[in-house]
């Protein structure tokens, strides 16, 4: 039997309590529990996301060209920032998953983070209609949105502008080594600019150790020209 949905935590994410749960409890199963999962959900909370994202852009730019909202509403929902919206609400936490994509690390996965999230305003959408979901994106979307905090974009991403800006080798990825039992393993990875730097670190995923060391081996670099 699969876990019970957390209604009081989804409430406290949502600001209300659901009135459909069945359509939380989807947006939060990942195909790995063989269940009907949030991929449907999360088709359709893309589409609401961008809707709400470019009329608010619309709204809030009224001098900016279209080549110039493209480039912000990009950046807005991209899977880094869906990601990074996804896990300061530490939504991960309710997603149910089978034993083993649960073992692989699956609850600290930015591509499951960001599909989970347009789940959930496929669902917010759904049930309780536009008006709640535009409410819940621009409560958490808004500052990025008026520009007065930046998007995160993902640190692989921001290592790969980095070395393409200064004319450098892409980032070069590498296991150095697994431990660990299945259930809970650890990665290392390393990652490395030609002979410029090289970095290491851990996760519980190949996808979470890469990012750490692509975080790593970025602030060292930044670091290095302040």
């Amino acid at each position: 039997m699969s876990e019970a949905l957390d209604t009081a935590a989804l409430a406290g994410i949502i600001g209300a309590a659901p009135d459909d749960v069945t359509l939380y409890d989807l947006a939060l199963t990942h195909g790995s529990t063989g269940r009907a999962d949030y991929q449907r959900l999360e088709f359709l909370g893309d589409r609401v996301l961008g809707l709400v994202l470019a009329s608010e852009l619309f709204r809030r730019f009224p001098d900016a060209s279209e080549g110039e909202m493209s480039s912000r509403l990009h950046v807005l929902a991209s899977g880094a920032t869906c990601a990074a919206v996804s896990q300061r609400l530490d939504l991960p936490a309710l997603i149910r998953f089978g034993a083993q994509a649960r073992n692989d690390g699956g609850r600290h996965s930015d591509n499951i983070a960001a599909d989970v999230i347009e789940a959930l305003i496929g669902a917010i959408y759904l049930d309780r209609g536009m008006d709640a979901a535009r409410d819940f994106i621009v409560a958490h979307w808004g500052a990025m949105i008026d520009g007065q905090q930046a998007a995160p974009k993902h640190p692989k991403a921001a290592l790969q502008e980095w070395a393409l800006a200064r004319g450098r080798r892409p980032p070069e990825y590498e296991i150095v080594a697994r431990e660990g039992p299945d259930h809970a393993p650890r990665f290392r990875v390393a990652v490395r600019i030609g002979k410029l730097a090289y970095a290491e670190a851990e996760g519980a995923s190949k996808q979470s150790a890469e990012k750490a060391a692509a975080a790593a081996l970025l602030a060292e670099l930044e670091g290095q020209e302040k």
